[in-house]
C-alpha cells in the first residue's frame, strides 16, 4: 500500500486495514502531539485512495473485517469523498463489519445531522475522539481546539446518527490542575457516555511545544503514583451507561480492562494495589507511542 509518513491507529484497530485517505491532521496544534507535524494536511486524491482500496481488496479482501480510515481526523472529508470510499469498501470487502476513523469535536460540528446519518448508513460506524481532558483550562493550554461542551455535543450527535463512540483521555497533561483534570474528565466521560473509553499517558516528544515547555521548566510529567491516582479518579467518578474501558496503549504503566460501571470496584482496587507497590508496572523500556 502507498503510505506517506508514519501511520497511526488505535490499539483496537491493530487487525484493521488502514486506508490513508487524508494526509496529516487538519488541526495539528495540540501541544503534546507530534504524530503529524512532518506532514502538511491535505485530502488525498480520491482516485488514489480508491486504487489503494481496490489493491487491498485484491490482495486480502476475503480477510479484511475492519477498515480504519487515516490520518489524523479523516472525518473532515466531505461526503463527495466519503461516499465513494464507503461504497467501494462495501462492494469489494465482503466480510467488512466496521469502518472507523479519528475525529475531532469540530469535525463532527461541521457535518449536518443528515450527513452524519448518511455516513453511518454507508458503514462508518465508529469514531475515535480524543478530548484528552474535560477541564477547559487544560484544553486551552494544550491547544485542543474544543471545549467540554463542544465534546458533549459532538458525542450526542455522533450517537444520534447511529455511530459508536470511543473516547480517549490523557493522563498527566493537567500540570498544576491534575485534580481538576481528572475530575472534569470523569464528568466528560459521563456526559459523552461512550461505548468505549481509553486512557493514555502523556509522553514528552522532542520538537513539540510540550517539549519546549519542559525545557523552560513549565511542564513535567507527574510521578507514576500521581498518574495512577488521576486514573483512579477517572474510573471511580465516571458514570457511563455501559462502557468498555481499556488502558492497553503502550504509553501506560498499568494495563487494565473491564466494563464500566460493572467492573469499577475491581479496577479501582487494582489501581490501589499498584499505587501501594503490590502490582508490578510496565517497565519504562517497554513503554512507547
Amino acid at each position: 500500500m502507498r503510505y506517506e509518513g508514519r501511520i497511526y491507529r488505535p490499539p483496537s484497530e491493530a487487525d484493521a486495514y488502514i486506508l490513508q485517505a487524508t494526509i496529516g491532521c487538519s488541526w495539528n496544534h495540540c501541544t503534546y502531539c507530534d504524530m503529524y507535524r512532518d506532514k502538511e494536511f491535505r485530502v488525498r486524491d480520491l482516485s488514489q485512495t480508491l486504487e489503494d482500496l481496490d489493491a487491498a481488496a485484491d490482495a486480502a479482501g476475503e480477510r479484511i473485517e475492519k477498515l480504519f480510515v487515516a490520518d489524523g481526523d479523516a472525518l473532515i472529508m466531505d461526503l463527495d469523498h466519503w461516499r465513494p470510499i464507503l461504497e467501494r469498501a462495501r462492494e469489494t470487502l465482503p466480510r467488512l463489519r466496521r469502518v472507523s476513523c479519528y475525529a475531532m469535536a469540530r469535525n463532527v460540528a461541521a457535518k449536518s445531522d443528515d450527513e452524519l446519518k448518511e455516513l453511518a448508513e454507508l458503514g462508518l460506524t465508529r469514531l475515535y475522539i480524543g478530548p484528552e481532558s474535560g477541564d477547559d483550562v487544560t484544553l486551552k493550554r494544550i491547544a485542543k481546539g474544543d471545549t467540554f461542551e463542544g465534546h458533549v455535543e459532538a458525542a450526542r450527535r455522533t450517537k444520534a446518527a447511529g455511530m459508536e463512540l470511543s473516547v480517549i483521555a490523557l493522563l498527566g497533561i493537567g500540570q498544576d490542575r491534575a485534580e481538576e483534570h481528572a475530575k472534569r474528565t470523569a464528568e466528560l466521560v459521563t456526559a459523552m457516555d461512550p461505548e468505549f473509553f481509553a486512557a493514555l499517558t502523556v509522553t514528552v516528544v522532542p520538537g513539540t511545544p510540550l517539549a519546549k515547555l519542559r525545557a523552560k521548566g513549565r511542564f513535567e510529567v507527574p510521578p507514576v503514583p500521581e498518574l495512577l491516582m488521576e486514573l483512579r479518579t477517572m474510573v471511580d467518578e465516571a458514570r457511563p451507561t455501559d462502557c468498555l474501558f481499556r488502558t492497553n496503549h503502550a504509553s501506560n504503566y498499568l494495563p487494565l480492562g473491564g466494563r464500566l460501571p460493572r467492573d469499577r470496584e475491581r479496577i479501582v482496587a487494582i489501581i490501589d494495589e499498584a499505587v501501594d507497590g503490590r502490582i508490578p508496572l510496565r517497565p519504562e523500556r517497554h513503554r512507547g507511542l
